[in-house]
This record gives structure tokens, C-alpha cells and sequence, in this order.
């Protein structure tokens, strides 16, 4: 992996696996638990080096914005299990990231999202921890890719993307 792409995909790209036993979503679910106490820590860090306002590559996000993006992007994952949970097949609903982050909120320390962040993965994790290896295999229609995927997958995806970003912070911490 180039340098570009090392910056871009600190942990490689998302790959879903090709079966989702019960000791991998284990382990997925574990991760995902933990992610907020990582961001914690890093932020925490990020700010005491006076780093909250640098971003990881250039065109990238700063880590201020990248706390906050992924207290969004987790809360439509919120949603998106419970969709996927509760309905039969759902289309899960796109949203402009890009947008998203340019809103007034996102301008503020990192504090709330970091709360939200978290009260977002306890409770999604309280709820999933729950689930039976069967219900892990409720679809759901995910128009970005055109694909219909699973809660085990969803759960994959979101584990990964929580660890993406840890790592542009982390990049960004080690400057």
C-alpha cells in the first residue's frame, strides 16, 4: 500500500468476511464495545498536543471533525439495526457525510459527540449482545452499494469504520 493509500486506509479497506461464525461477531461486537474508550483516550491526547484542528492527509478531515462524524455516522447506525431489526428487509437511508459535517455543530469541541458516541455503542450493544445467531442474518438493503446484507455484516462494517478513523487520529496524534 502506497503512502496515499496508508493515509486514506490506515487499516486497509472494508472487506466483508465470507462467514460470519458466531466467535467473529463475538469478537466484532467486543471491538465495537470498546471503540469509544479509544476515541476517548486519543482525543484526549489529540487535544493536550494542541492537534484537535490537523488533519491526517491533505483534502482529509481533522480529528475534531472525525470525532464528530463518527458520533453521526454511528447514530445511523443506531437506526439501522433497529430498521433492520424491526422491519422486514428495509432500505437503509443514505446521508450526505460531506454535508453533514459542515453543519454548525461540528464546529464545537468534541465533548458531546464523544458522549453520544458512547451512549450510541452501549446501547447498540446491549441490544445486539442479546440477538440470536439466527437473527444476525436479517437483511437489509443498502442502496449505496446496491447490496443486501446482513446484521453481522452491518456489525462488521461498522466495527471497521469505527477503527478507520481511530486510525487517521491516530496518524494525526503521531505527527
Amino acid at each position: 500500500m502506497n503512502n496515499t493509500n496508508h493515509l486514506r486506509y490506515p487499516i486497509g479497506r472494508f472487506e466483508a468476511a465470507s462467514n460470519y461464525a458466531p466467535q467473529l461477531i463475538f469478537d466484532l461486537l467486543n471491538s465495537f464495545a470498546e471503540l469509544p474508550g479509544h476515541i476517548a483516550g486519543t482525543a484526549l491526547r489529540l487535544e493536550a498536543a494542541g492537534r484537535l484542528n490537523e488533519t491526517y492527509r491533505p483534502g482529509g478531515w481533522t480529528a475534531l471533525q472525525l470525532i464528530h462524524h463518527l458520533a453521526d455516522s454511528h447514530l445511523n447506525a443506531y437506526q439501522r439495526f433497529k430498521l433492520t431489526l424491526t422491519e422486514d428487509n428495509p432500505t437503509l437511508r443514505p446521508y450526505d457525510e460531506n454535508a453533514w459535517a459542515k453543519l454548525p455543530d461540528n464546529r464545537h469541541g468534541y465533548f458531546v459527540s464523544q458522549n453520544m458516541l458512547s451512549a450510541i455503542h452501549r446501547r447498540l450493544t446491549l441490544t445486539l449482545s442479546a440477538l440470536s445467531l439466527e437473527t444476525w442474518k436479517r437483511p437489509c438493503h443498502h442502496p449505496s452499494n446496491e447490496q443486501v446484507v446482513n446484521l453481522a455484516s452491518l456489525l462488521g462494517q461498522y466495527e471497521w469504520h469505527g477503527r478507520h478513523h481511530l486510525g487517521h487520529l491516530q496518524i494525526i496524534l503521531n505527527k
